[in-house]
């Protein structure tokens, strides 16, 4: 892969972002930064931060500060697919995610875990089957 932002489907003039609903930048920036891996852009605009991969491959997560906080279950989740769900588990939480499942979640040989971001964003971290003990 060429440095870039990532580009999906049949055409190449189509690049893919997820953009993600939260009330402080800063404190969102750090967040996801720490779980996946990303820089922030400093010289991102306003209410926006850019998040990319380190080496810049990859897709770009931009942060949008909002007003109104979250009322509703997310339409809209990331999966975080890792090789050791706990361990996976316990760095996040450890940035500050918040679990809502007690008790890992399994279906078809995939176990995994629904979390939520310091906004109250909910993502997933998953084991695939193949790499379930």
């Amino acid at each position: 892969m060429t440095n870039g932002p990532a580009r999906f489907g049949g055409r190449n003039d189509v690049e893919l972002a997820i953009v993600l609903d939260c009330a402080d930048l800063e404190r969102s920036a750090a967040f996801w930064c720490g779980v996946l891996g990303y820089r922030s852009e400093p010289s991102s605009p306003g209410r926006y931060r850019t998040l990319l991969p380190r080496d810049g491959n990859g897709i770009e997560l931009l942060l949008q500060r909002v007003p109104e906080p979250r009322t509703t279950k997310t339409r809209l989740h990331l999966d975080l697919r890792v090789p050791d769900l706990e361990a996976e588990t316990a760095r996040v939480t450890a940035l500050g995610a918040r679990r809502l499942t007690t008790d890992p979640i399994e279906e078809h040989g995939w176990t995994w875990h629904v979390l939520t971001d310091p906004d109250g964003n909910e993502f997933c971290i998953l084991q695939p089957p193949s790499q379930v003990e």
